[in-house]
Formats: structure tokens, sequence, C-alpha cells
């Protein structure tokens, strides 16, 4: 009989977890919450600053004509100038508004993307390179703080660079 309720006592002593291992996993989990949280935040405003950038590739597109058709001059070149052939920009999510003027695109952010970028501008300026039909372009974080979207845009010059 005794060893029966050995066994009995044995058992309860077993079932659940003790306060230490709880407190220890709550750690854990506090640690990878405070290193995982920044990253995805990060991680989102890069991929907004990426959908901003493609949300402008016609504004691109037209500016470079517009400066090639003029051989290679950008004065001309602006979204109230009606033989430029530069649309109007209608705004996106990401993208509350750009402005083509003398071949600079001033881009002002939307909302909801972070702290340190909504409402901010940053610009794109076409570089072209003397007898060549290439354009690059330079992009430059104007107004812009947040790391994360700077190091996108800066980024993107890279591509830009290579004639994309």
């Amino acid at each position: 009989m005794k060893m029966q309720q050995l066994r009995r006592t044995a058992r309860r002593v077993q079932k659940g977890f003790t306060l230490i291992e709880l407190m220890i996993v709550v750690a854990i989990i506090g640690i990878l919450a405070a290193i995982a949280i920044p990253q995805y935040q990060d991680y989102t405003i890069r991929a907004k600053i990426a959908a901003a950038l493609t949300s402008l590739s016609n504004l691109k597109t037209a500016t470079g004509i517009c400066v090639q058709e003029a051989g290679g001059s950008a004065a001309n070149c602006s979204t109230n100038v009606a033989a430029a052939n530069i649309p109007a920009f209608t705004p996106t999510k990401e993208v509350a508004a750009a402005v083509v003027n003398a071949g600079t695109i001033t881009v002002t952010m939307g909302t909801g993307i972070g702290t340190g970028v909504d409402g901010l501008q940053f610009t794109m300026t076409p570089n072209v390179v003397a007898g060549n039909s290439n354009i690059s372009w330079a992009n430059d974080a104007t107004t812009i703080t947040n790391t994360a979207a700077v190091a996108a845009i800066e980024r993107s010059n890279i591509a830009a660079a290579s004639g994309g």
C-alpha cells in the first residue's frame, strides 16, 4: 500500500513546470522579441521604399526620354512643360506626390511607412554620360532620417549606375 502511495506522490510532483523554468522561457522570448521586432520594422520600411521606387519608374523613363531628346540637357524636362511629355504622377500608398523639375524628380513619401520617412522627401537626379545614351540616377534621401530607408534609397543607386 505504501508503495502505491509513493508512486502517486511521485507522479503528482512531476506534473507541470517549475516557476524558474517558466521564467527562463519568458526571458528567452523577451530577448528574441527585442531582436526580431526592430529587424521586422526595418524590413517593412525597406520593402515600402522599394515599392515607392518601383512606382516612380514611369517618371524616370519619361524624364530619361526627354533628356535624350533634348541632347543631354534636362533644363526643359519638367512636369509642367507640355513639350516634355512627362506625365503627372498618380499618388500611391507609399508616394504622396512626385514632381519633375529640370530633370530632378522630387518625391514626397506617404504616411504609414515609418518614423523618419512619413511625409518626408527624397530626390532622384539624372546623370547623363557624355557621348552615350545611358542615363544613371543618383538618389538622395534629402529629408528622410530613418537609417533603413536611407540605406534602401542609396542601395538603389547601385542598380541605377549599372544601367537599370
